[in-house]
């Protein structure tokens, strides 16, 4: 593709949640650095939109329907990108959703939602496609996590929790798939330009401009910057690095 920077070439990557936002950026940041990207996501409509995108860059990619709440799905899906595009070599968990509002006032139906699709669908996604990637004797597992989950976000109380959650399991999975040559790493954003945001801070204007006053940047992030630090983690380049957690987030946090 345009960039000409070919990393990643004959990798092949799954990306979550990728018909839109930061899923999106990175399944075609990925694809500019020459994987061939399975575009996995709930929204068939919108994933084809993303591949499509790719494909006339010319890039590689396929969409793939998958509901990550569901351990079959990702198990399909797994089976048709290596049937369609070769044996998967990265893995980047992205899927996520959330509801802004306090504890006191959630509901165990929201809750059950939050971590169906923020935690349980990375379990989902890790169990399906790990063993793929120890038969193949490498490969590379990126989850989206938040700095929500590293020092905790108002009115986001069960999300912050899967997030942190997210956090630890990824250091664990990581100490338990060293032997077989895969690295997993953390990336968490803070507050991002995305759908998602725009529907949470909806109505309220002077949240989003305190927050971005807070961000020593003094601005929001785009997705395409959480897709620069993905694909560091999934390439080469980090190849030594494993069990690592980084923020993407203008410096609104800087845990030691």
């Amino acid at each position: 593709m345009a960039s000409g920077i070919t990393r990643l070439a004959g990798k092949v990557a799954i990306v979550t949640g990728s018909a839109q936002g930061i899923g999106r950026a990175i399944a075609l940041r990925l694809a500019e650095e020459g994987a061939r990207v399975a575009i996995c996501d709930i929204q068939e409509d919108g994933a084809a939109r993303t591949a499509a995108e790719i494909t006339a860059a010319g890039g590689v990619a396929r969409a793939v329907v998958l509901d990550v709440t569901s351990l079959p799905s990702a198990l399909a899906a797994v089976q048709a990108v290596e049937r369609d595009l070769g044996a998967i070599g990265i893995l980047v968990n992205n899927a996520g959703w959330d509801k802004l509002e306090p504890f006191i006032e959630s509901t165990p139906e929201t809750w059950d939602r939050v971590i169906a699709i923020n935690y349980r669908g990375i379990l989902n996604c890790c169990k399906a496609a790990a063993p793929k990637m120890i038969a193949h004797g490498q490969g590379k597992i990126v989850s989206i996590a938040s700095d929500a989950g590293r020092v905790g976000s108002l009115g986001e109380a069960v999300y912050a929790g899967c997030k942190g959650a997210i956090i630890a399991f990824s250091k664990t999975l990581a100490r338990e798939l060293a032997r077989n040559n895969i690295n997993v790493n953390v990336v968490c954003p803070g507050p991002t330009q995305t759908a998602l945001l725009q529907s949470a801070m909806e109505g309220r204007p002077k949240v989003l401009e305190a927050m971005t006053r807070g961000i020593p940047m003094r601005r929001l992030g785009k997705p395409e910057d959480l897709a620069g630090a993905v694909a560091f983690f999934v390439s080469g380049d980090a190849d030594y690095a494993t069990g690592q957690v980084i923020s993407v987030s203008g410096g609104l946090t800087m845990v030691g």
